[in-house]
């Protein structure tokens, strides 16, 4: 089988360039209609463009997505997007609703159909009939098991890629398709705008002690019912392969660039370890522990397992081991580089630095000067350009991290 590629999630240009820089094979991404991801940057039609031609100039893939369930209004707008995505050279289009799959076929026949995990993909006769009618890759249903999924494998053709969520937020409803937001909020979680509901706490009303609450369980915070755990599947990358898996994608679009970077590169990392080693194969240590220092919900693997316990109903927050200082925008020496704040520190601070496509390691930071030439202790502005000096260098791309004080 083919080495899986990784994809990666981008919000904004400064994810995907994140995703790129950190070892992506493609990333999905968004224009400003027809994506599942309201509350992204997402891309403008200039931007569409230049993130082909930079994805393509690496060697890299563009998926954008086109999965929202469209309403009537929406439609007439779609044939002009799709022939742009077609004429700029978009290599994929993730697709759930069969109305979409028919235009696109019509007004952007040269890129491929990608079968979005909206569209609850759970067996080998659906998978067959989607590539019957186009597909070339469909992403499964979440709630799929691994030994569903090599089954599915084994009885569709072999051109049809499949493609699995192996890290990120899950949804407590099935393959993410709810109304709990709609009905909450007026917020339509089928057209990216879902407010969250699952993560709210909740307490339970007697009928006929008005407004006295009871909590479910005791405790003072309230009770997360729906709360989700996260997907981690980093453990697991031979059972991934072994079922037939093509594509690893990593859930995130409304997420950070200092996500997108952490995630893409501990599964870069532990598929190309896992394909050079073979059954000589041990997931290093320091890759597992990359996925702690991003913010996250407690960990799970899904339902790849069997339909182990998947919901945090005692809190309903993340949990943040460090924070991203700063991104490298230039390596000046071995002592002096050029920074991008993102979250403040201080001189005499150590910083732990994930290079691209590499293997994190720890600097002192020596001295900062901001861009009037002035020395300054800390660094507390968002997105500051400052001249640091440290022991170790600093190459441009990376990500410094300052570890919370516990």
């Amino acid at each position: 089988m083919n080495k899986p590629e990784i994809l990666s999630p981008a919000g904004d240009f400064e994810c995907l360039q994140a995703a790129l820089d950190f070892g992506a094979d493609a990333v999905f991404l968004a224009g400003k209609m027809f994506g599942m991801r309201s509350s992204s940057k997402n891309f403008d039609r200039d931007d569409l463009k230049k993130a082909c031609d930079l994805a393509h100039s690496m060697g890299k893939k563009i998926h954008v997505t086109c999965n929202i369930l469209p309403k009537n209004s929406e439609l007439e707008a779609l044939p002009s997007f799709l022939e742009f995505a077609q004429d700029i050279g978009v290599d994929a289009l993730i697709i759930a609703d069969p109305g979409v799959l028919e235009m696109a076929k019509r007004y952007a026949p040269k890129v491929a159909i990608h079968i979005s995990t909206q569209a609850g993909v759970t067996n080998y006769a659906t998978a067959n009939a989607l590539y019957n009618l186009g597909a070339s890759r469909v992403v499964m249903a979440r709630e799929v098991p691994l030994s569903d999924i090599a089954e599915i494998r084994a009885k569709t053709p072999k051109e049809l890629e499949i493609e699995c969520f192996v890290h990120g937020a899950m949804c407590v409803s099935f393959s993410g398709r709810c109304l709990i937001s709609s009905y909450l909020t007026g917020r339509d979680a089928n057209h990216g705008d879902c407010a969250q509901p699952c993560r709210w706490k909740y307490h339970l009303y007697e009928e006929k002690r008005e407004g006295q609450f009871f909590p479910v369980e005791e405790f003072d915070g309230g009770t997360y019912l729906y709360n989700s755990r996260d997907m981690c599947m980093i453990e697991h990358i031979p059972e991934l392969v072994a079922a037939g898996v093509s594509s690893f994608k990593i859930e995130g679009r409304a997420k950070s660039s200092y996500y997108t970077a952490v995630t893409t590169n501990a599964y870069r990392h532990a598929v190309d370890d896992f394909y050079a080693e073979g059954e000589n194969f041990k997931l290093k240590p320091w890759i597992k522990e990359e996925l702690e220092k991003i913010s996250h919900r407690e960990y799970s693997t899904g339902f790849y397992f069997g339909y182990e316990p998947g919901q945090t109903t005692d809190n309903g927050g993340y949990i943040r081991h460090y924070d991203a200082a700063a991104f490298c925008e230039e390596s000046i020496d071995d002592t002096t580089s050029v920074i991008s704040q993102r979250n403040k520190f201080c001189v005499g601070d150590t910083l732990d630095i994930l290079p691209p496509g590499g293997v994190p390691y720890n600097v002192k930071c020596i001295s900062l000067t901001n861009e009037d030439g002035e020395q300054v202790e800390s660094a507390p502005h968002p997105k500051q350009i400052l001249t640091m000096k440290s022991d170790l260098p600093v190459p441009a791309g990376s990500v410094l991290r300052r570890k919370r004080e516990q």
